[in-house]
């Protein structure tokens, strides 16, 4: 349709003409599916809780659920390889590092990924740190071309906007790419140290992965979000600060 008397015609920057083009690729490319799990993060806020005012002092920002997620993610990437991979033709080129891309908003004017670089050899303050020093940077345009690109599995924060589900399309030529929706308090089934069961409220959200089917099968792809779900669940991440 024409523009009319009645509308205003904004042009497409060039960031995002390249993320419209990149994504429409992607679209093309890749045979996406999509799996999902619900994460309750008590036992993460159990933590955030406890450091909250240590960590902001010593860092000079807070500690948010996305470090926990990012760490979860890479440790669940050393388990289930052929996601932290690329397609290359008919061959699946699966890396021996983790370089993880962390989508970043620039205030409604284009998406950049920065990457973490060997995430695997870092630990959850790192992490942090360093996906807090990409964000700041990218939001200034201060970012190498180096920064953004060769990431081999990436990271969409979608819950920091309010999201509570969201299906991103993958970042080429990877294989895999989650979205962390928002975090929200509402009713769970939880079990009791008596062995019995009662309903409690619990900081609760969802997981929602976009994958390559060429890559593997959707069994594979539950298994990866099973285990990030279990070590969000379940780790001591006192004993990683």
């Amino acid at each position: 349709m024409l523009a009319g008397d009645r509308d205003t015609v904004v042009p497409l920057s060039k960031i995002r003409q390249l993320t419209g083009s990149h994504m429409v690729e992607s679209k093309s490319i890749s045979p996406h599916a999509f799996s999902v799990v619900e994460v309750d993060y008590s036992n993460v806020d159990a933590t955030r809780s406890a450091v909250k005012a240590e960590f902001r002092a010593a860092e000079g920002f807070s500690l948010t659920y996305l470090p926990f997620v990012a760490r979860a993610i890479v440790d669940a990437l050393a388990e289930f390889p052929h996601l932290n991979a690329s397609v290359d033709g008919d061959r699946l080129v699966v890396h021996g590092y983790v370089d993880l891309g962390i989508a970043v908003d620039l205030d409604h004017e284009g998406l950049l990924a920065p990457v973490v670089r060997s995430a695997e050899a870092k630990r959850l303050r790192a992490i942090a740190r360093e996906i807090r020093d990409l964000a700041d940077r990218a939001k200034a345009r201060r970012l190498s071309p180096d920064e953004i690109q060769g990431g081999t599995f990436t990271i969409s924060n979608n819950g920091s906007a309010g999201s509570v589900l969201t299906m991103p399309i993958i970042n080429q030529p990877q294989v895999g790419i989650i979205s962390t929706d928002a975090v929200v308090r509402r009713p769970v089934v939880a079990a009791m140290a008596d062995g019995g069961e009662a309903i409690v409220i619990h900081p609760v959200g969802n997981l929602a992965m976009s994958w390559d089917h060429r890559a593997f099968d959707g069994a594979y792809a539950a298994g990866f979000l099973k285990r990030v779900k279990q070590i969000l669940e379940t780790r001591d991440w006192s004993a990683e600060l």
